[in-house]
């Protein structure tokens, strides 16, 4: 795999240079024959603020220079991969997980387009979770690549490696005559460089695969209508999974493995009241009423006035009643009047039985992600927000009650920092164990004891990096390890 030109540049980035790079640095890292595309592209400042987070001295007395140098490097070639399989969780409050699983199957047979598809297709149950389901993706595939290119997003090609078809808002540059029924390659633009409406580009990008044009180069930039639909349908693309639009939409749901895990850590009750403090698109939100069987309240709070449809669309369609939904800036969402009677918010203190603060933050956990044109600034502009979050968040939870945090990056300040701030900030706050732990501990560098790591849940995929061969590893082994960068931490408000 590693002769393979998967990466096209016109300065190209090869397999030698990044050897070379490694080299550079004095270290043996070498990029594995798993490295399809090349390490996350990140601002140099970016890219020396994460290093110097995963070599921090704690983790070098533990590990060594090595081998700490060498989890880091496997953490930037990862990211910019997808997971080798695809997460569904299963609406099993609707039906059971087995049915679902066959209903599925004959759905997703039905979109086969040849018999050896129907053949490799294979969904599986998690061992752990009785609400998921796994599908194995097929790549990288020997597909070749052709003279024809169109160059997309990066947000778009990040969708195309997880299933998707290439949507015209997402296409940048095309060829002059590109018509209707034309087969193109389709690459990602690494740099956010590619200006749209272009003939071709000469930047950094990545290949993702062939297809087939939906819609000719005038239909996409040269209407007065904001473009719609599919623009162009992947026939061969380097990551094979199933598209899940439209499939069976009540009954599964996409997303990633550590985001479910949280839902069944927080452990929701029927009958119970939970906060959802930072709830969009609102697919915690769902499971924790899923969870609870419908029966209970789950309030969704959002700030984002456009994000909220998102959320009670997902509820109606997944046929949740128990879920309520306000747009609202969760730092403000205590009342200050405790005689106050309104349903909505702010709310008395001590009003939720449970709290989820899945918090926002700097998302550089997410996979795959070839590019981030992020300023360290930005970055790191996420831990006083968190903070605020963190102080509503236990002021609204009774005495007793769980508090859950979470988010989708692998920075200390986020994740390990913020559970040191807040056991030092909140006495009455403990650490508690989590059901399920599939993913590692926690990570050294925030001053926490080993028995606090190990309280926490952190998924770290360049931990199993090298063990996520389909080709060697069944999938239910590799899963846990095969995620998006994830943090996890559970409180008891004592």
């Amino acid at each position: 795999m590693s002769s393979k030109r998967v990466s096209r540049d016109r300065s190209a980035v090869t397999y030698a240079e990044l050897e070379a790079n490694s080299t550079v640095h004095n270290v043996e890292v070498l990029v594995d024959e798993m490295s399809v595309f090349p390490q996350i592209s990140l601002r140099p400042e970016v890219t020396e603020h994460l290093k110097t987070i995963f070599l921090n001295k704690e983790l070098l007395a533990a590990v060594g220079h090595h081998e700490a140098e060498h989890r880091f490097q496997k953490l930037l070639a990862c990211l910019s991969h997808p997971p080798s399989y695809t997460c569904v969780r299963a609406s099993t409050h609707l039906a059971p997980l087995e049915e679902i699983r066959h209903r599925l199957e004959e759905e997703l047979k039905k979109m086969c387009s040849s018999p050896s598809e129907e053949v490799s297709l294979q969904i599986l149950p998690h061992p752990r979770l009785p609400d998921v389901l796994l599908l194995p993706v097929d790549g990288p595939r020997p597909v070749k690549q052709l003279s024809s290119e169109v160059v997309v997003g990066a947000q778009c090609g990040t969708a195309v490696l997880r299933g998707a078809h290439v949507f015209a808002p997402g296409i940048l540059a095309s060829p002059k005559y590109m018509k209707v029924g034309d087969v193109i390659s389709v690459f990602s633009d690494l740099e956010g460089k590619c200006t749209r409406g272009s003939l071709s580009f000469q930047g950094k990008t990545a290949y993702l695969g062939n297809g087939v044009a939906e819609m000719d180069r005038s239909s996409i930039f040269c209407s007065d209508e904001p473009v719609r639909g599919v623009g162009v349908r992947m026939t061969e693309p380097l990551y094979q999974s199933p598209s899940f639009d439209g499939v069976l939409p009540n009954l599964v749901f996409l997303q990633n493995l550590p985001s479910v895990v949280v839902g069944h850590v927080l452990g929701p009750r029927p009958g119970e009241r939970i906060l959802d403090m930072c709830a969009a698109p609102g697919g915690k939100t769902c499971h924790i009423a899923a969870l609870m069987g419908d029966q209970g309240e789950v309030v969704a709070l959002e700030r984002i006035r456009n994000k909220i449809d998102r959320i009670r669309q997902n509820a109606q369609t997944l046929n949740l009643s128990c879920i309520k939904t306000y747009c609202f800036n969760s730092t403000k969402a205590v009342s200050s009047d405790p005689t106050q009677e309104t349903e909505g918010p702010p709310f008395p203190p001590e009003s939720f039985d449970r709290v989820l603060l899945d918090a926002p933050c700097s998302g550089l956990g997410q996979r795959p992600n070839m590019a981030s044109t992020w300023s360290l600034k930005e970055i790191c502009s996420y831990q006083p927000l968190q903070r605020k979050l963190f102080h509503a968040a236990v002021r609204l939870l009774k005495k007793g009650g769980v508090l859950v945090y979470s988010t989708c990056t692998v920075t200390l300040a986020e994740n390990e920092e913020q559970v040191a701030w807040a056991l030092d900030a909140f006495p009455c706050l403990t650490l508690q164990p989590q059901e399920p732990h599939i993913g590692a501990e926690g990570m050294l560098g925030a001053g926490l004891s080993p028995e606090q790591l190990r309280l926490l849940q952190r998924f770290s995929p360049e931990l199993s990096w090298e063990q996520t061969d389909p080709t060697t590893t069944p999938l239910p082994c590799r899963a846990d390890g095969d995620t998006i960068g994830f943090f996890i931490a559970k409180f008891l408000k004592n």
